[in-house]
């Protein structure tokens, strides 16, 4: 958030006048009081001169960059840099800007190293097609004739556009009969039966990879069990180990084994191996004939991260590691298989001196418990036919950086997006950095309209000439939030943590049952006052006090008069002291009700009640439960499930900073604009005339205890304005996965009894049905809340919530939210055909007058008991 002073509105040209207007947006900044001065210089003088103390150099095989300096030296707080943005944006922006503004994607694609290809080093062979994949093979005959007998036995055609009917065409299995090692990564393969029958006649294959064919994506579980079963000797599948991997896919990993070498060297094996990467391999059992001391009795160096290794206990890993006897260097997960603890895993492994990259006498010394692993950056990925504009939204979130305006008045609801220039964004991540970087917001008038945005750059410690210029991509924050969990954002975190976290995660759900209200049902009693007085009513809600005419209920502007508070804002303590409310008087309000209007808590609360209902997507806490969410992005990834996800904040309406995403990082990073759910997005809800819908319910709760709860015959749909796509560039569309119109775009507005008798046409369904299932559904939220949180229960507490319902395709209710005193604008608008129950018509100036009568008067006019 960067927060603003009020000014005045002339040029500022002294440093003292500068120093006055920016004096909280300094302090935000951390900039050391001693840069001050410095920095009104350079902003006075827009002096961008960092070009001559950093160099930028590419890295990680020309996929990142990094900043490096030139200067001799750079002391603490010597010096402060302005960095510019080289992009300022919306989110809901992003995709239009990149197309329209000119010159800025090939800036960005630049910038974030997503502007070429890398699938081939030299280009060769690229986009060869058919004639490419046989000059392949002549080559590779051709090889293996003057290096051998000429039996082909390593087989590499990656990118060469071979589909199915070419796969088949070239009949490998009876040309190449002898094939240990097949690589088809990066092909346009589609049918994994045509795959299966082609590769599984290899009888002698050791090692397949199929990797980035788009069209056995969704398909990868099922395929690898087909192959494995016909191919028992298969020890790599996909660069994971499979269940038979041994003494090759172990020489594989040392080098002993490859294209110069495919099979049983005379030369060479594992007894001469020192240094083994197993890292992500996807081991699940260590154990096996091939990875012990006595095939691998020079082991000094190993590396086990990113293996789920669940087949093992902790005591078993660990006394197979204690009998490699040269093994000194040691790479795993902490926490993760051999333990939560560093120090207890050195404890059981004294002859380790490295852990972790680390010296083990450092780590005892420090008293470290937790040692982060040597993580692997995150580097953009795509497909070669990906759009640039794709790959930039999809590779930014390693770059981007955000704030929120907010001044004395408001918050600025949207928040704003931008990357650094090259110079910023070339600055890498370290936990012990030697740089900070901060947004500043420079307004040499003043005044907001003229506020210029850079960043501030400045060394925190000493730098020498020839050293990495690094910066701390999560400052002030530790692990009571959730470091190590987003650092996901930037590094290839071990994936089998958070599986587990997840699966533990799970497994409570699964195990939760509804235990249901135990106590007896006694109608709640009417207020109705005898004598003929009205019931006085005082509300701050203009519908209500425009459309409530019964007789039995009069207008007071008086709330301490009132017998009924019917109001939009929380009452609270001071409210009442305030305003003279009483606990006498009726409130349309209970006590604790954020555990079902609050998003994150009503979640909560159907799963302390219910478990994992099917009505209600898998929803995560970011704030609490980020760690279980990674499991399950990876676990869904890794089965070749949609992992689309929708983030919401916890408590704002009208869908403002909600995001709809596929990207992990860009769900982490999201995090930073404020507290959000996670929620499994609808991939495929059922669509009305093509676009989606949802369905606002209103129901009438009069009592918790015993719990009654009516439901209003008025519903509404909202229909979205554009065709339903599932492409990148539309996710940040409002009016294609949105279907709120009130506050932007033009209202869609359909009646509902019109709406359901095309949709019953157009879905050859009975709404009936789905009416009878959404009642169920919205009785078991209030359920779980009765019994998850009795202390919502007041005697003098009447209330109206709107339930948001959505249909999957196969017609199935969704719960989406339940909101505190929905807006009734239509309801109050329109008179409506009423489709279930008896009928009628639902009159406008009648809505609010059978919502008392239901509420207050034990009346049921148009509402029906859940």
């Amino acid at each position: 958030m960067v927060a603003m002073a009020s000014t005045a509105n002339r040029k500022i040209e002294t440093y003292e006048e500068f120093a006055k207007v920016h004096a909280l947006l300094l302090v935000a900044s951390g900039l050391p009081e001693c840069l001050h001065r410095r920095l009104f210089e350079k902003l006075s003088g827009e002096l961008f001169d960092g070009g001559n103390h950093f160099q930028i150099e590419p890295c990680e095989g020309g996929r990142q960059r990094r900043l490096v300096l030139t200067s001799v030296s750079m002391e603490t707080d010597s010096e402060v840099f302005l960095v510019d943005h080289a992009w300022t944006f919306r989110l809901s922006d992003a995709y239009k800007q990149l197309r329209e503004v000119p010159g800025l994607s090939e800036r960005m694609g630049s910038l974030m190293c997503v502007d070429v290809d890398v699938s081939s080093d030299d280009g060769e062979d690229e986009g060869n097609g058919e004639l490419g994949v046989e000059e392949t093979l002549e080559r590779e005959v051709g090889e293996a004739k003057e290096k051998g007998n000429g039996t082909l036995r390593w087989l590499e055609l990656e990118g060469l556009n071979i589909d199915d009917a070419m796969l088949v065409s070239l009949a490998l299995p009876t040309r190449f009969p002898d094939l240990v090692a097949l690589s088809l990564l990066g092909n346009k393969l589609n049918s994994a039966e045509v795959v299966v029958q082609e590769v599984i006649k290899l009888k002698h294959l050791k090692g397949i990879w199929l990797n980035n064919n788009l069209g056995l994506k969704n398909c990868d579980g099922k395929l690898a069990g087909l192959i494995l079963k016909e191919l028992p000797e298969l020890e790599i599948y996909n660069s994971s180990f499979t269940s038979n991997f041994g003494e090759w896919a172990l020489g594989f990993c040392a080098g002993i084994y490859g294209k110069d070498n495919p099979v049983n060297a005379d030369h060479t094996s594992l007894h001469t191996v020192s240094s083994l990467d197993l890292s992500n391999r996807n081991i699940h059992n260590l154990k096996n004939k091939a990875f012990t001391p006595i095939c691998l009795p020079s082991l000094t160096y190993l590396n086990i991260q990113g293996n789920p290794l669940e087949q093992n206990s902790v005591g078993d890993l660990l006394d197979l590691l204690q009998r490699f006897p040269c093994l000194r260097s040691l790479e795993v997960d902490i926490p993760g298989p051999l333990g939560r603890r560093a120090i207890d895993i050195l404890e059981s492994l004294p002859n380790i001196s490295e852990l972790n990259g680390i010296d083990t006498s450092k780590i005892l010394e420090t008293g470290k418990h937790v040692i982060d692993s040597m993580l692997l950056p995150r580097l953009p990925e795509w497909t070669p036919d990906e759009p640039l504009a794709d790959r930039i939204i999809n590779a930014m979130w390693q770059h981007v950086m955000t704030y929120r305006l907010a001044d004395e008045e408001k918050l600025d609801e949207t928040p704003v997006w931008y990357v650094m220039d090259e110079l910023g964004s070339a600055l890498r991540h370290s936990d012990e950095p030697n740089f900070r970087v901060a947004p500043f917001l420079f307004m040499p008038e003043g005044n907001l309209a003229s506020a210029v945005s850079f960043s501030i750059l400045w060394p925190t410690q000493n730098v020498r000439k020839g050293d990495e210029c690094t910066r701390d991509y999560l400052l002030g924050i530790g692990e009571d939030k959730q470091r190590s969990a987003r650092l996901t954002a930037w590094f290839h975190t071990p994936e089998n943590y958070f599986i587990r976290a997840y699966e533990k995660h799970r497994q409570k759900l699964l195990s939760t049952s509804l235990m249901p209200p135990t106590f007896q049902y006694s109608g709640t009693q009417s207020i109705h006052r005898h004598g003929g007085r009205p019931l006085l009513v005082y509300t701050d809600i203009p519908h209500v006090e425009e459309y409530l005419t019964h007789p039995e209920f009069a207008i007071t502007n008086e709330p301490k008069e009132a017998d009924i508070i019917w109001t939009s804002v929380q009452v609270d303590e001071d409210m009442k002291k305030a305003t003279g409310i009483t606990d006498q008087q009726y409130i349309n309000q209970y006590p604790f009700e954020a555990c079902l209007v609050m998003k994150h808590h009503l979640a909560e609360t159907i799963q302390k009640a219910h478990g994992s209902p099917q009505w209600l997507q898998p929803t995560y806490n970011l704030e609490t439960h980020l760690s279980q969410l990674i499991g399950d992005y990876c676990i869904r990834k890794r089965e070749g499930l949609d992992n689309l996800w929708i983030l919401k904040p916890w408590n704002m309406a009208r869908t403002i900073d909600t995001t709809v995403t596929d990207n992990l990082p860009a769900i982490i990073r999201l995090m930073e604009t404020g507290p959000k759910i996670c929620q499994k997005y609808i991939e495929q809800p059922a669509l009305f005339q093509g676009k989606k819908f949802d369905l606002r319910y209103i129901v009438l709760v009069r009592s918790m205890h015993p719990l009654e709860i009516f439901l209003s015959d008025c519903f509404w749909v909202r229909i979205a304005n554009n065709q339903y796509s599932l492409a990148r560039s539309s996710l940040f569309e409002y009016e294609t996965h949105f279907t709120v119109m009130n506050y932007r775009g033009t209202i869609n507005h359909k009646n509902a009894s019109e709406f359901v008798r095309e949709f019953e046409e157009e879905h050859q369904v009975k709404w009936l049905d789905i009416h009878t299932r959404v009642r169920k559904m919205i009785r078991s939220v209030f359920e779980a809340a009765a019994v998850a949180h009795p202390e919502m229960h007041s005697p003098t507490s009447r209330a109206m919530y709107g339930v948001d319902v959505m249909l999957d395709s196969s017609f199935q209710p969704k719960l989406l939210e339940v909101t505190y005193c929905p807006d009734c604008t239509r309801a109050c608008k329109y008179d409506m055909d009423i489709v279930i129950g008896e009928g009628g018509v639902a009159k406008s100036c009648d809505f609010f007058n059978n919502v008392f009568r239901c509420l207050f008067l034990n009346e049921t006019s148009q509402v029906s008991q859940l």
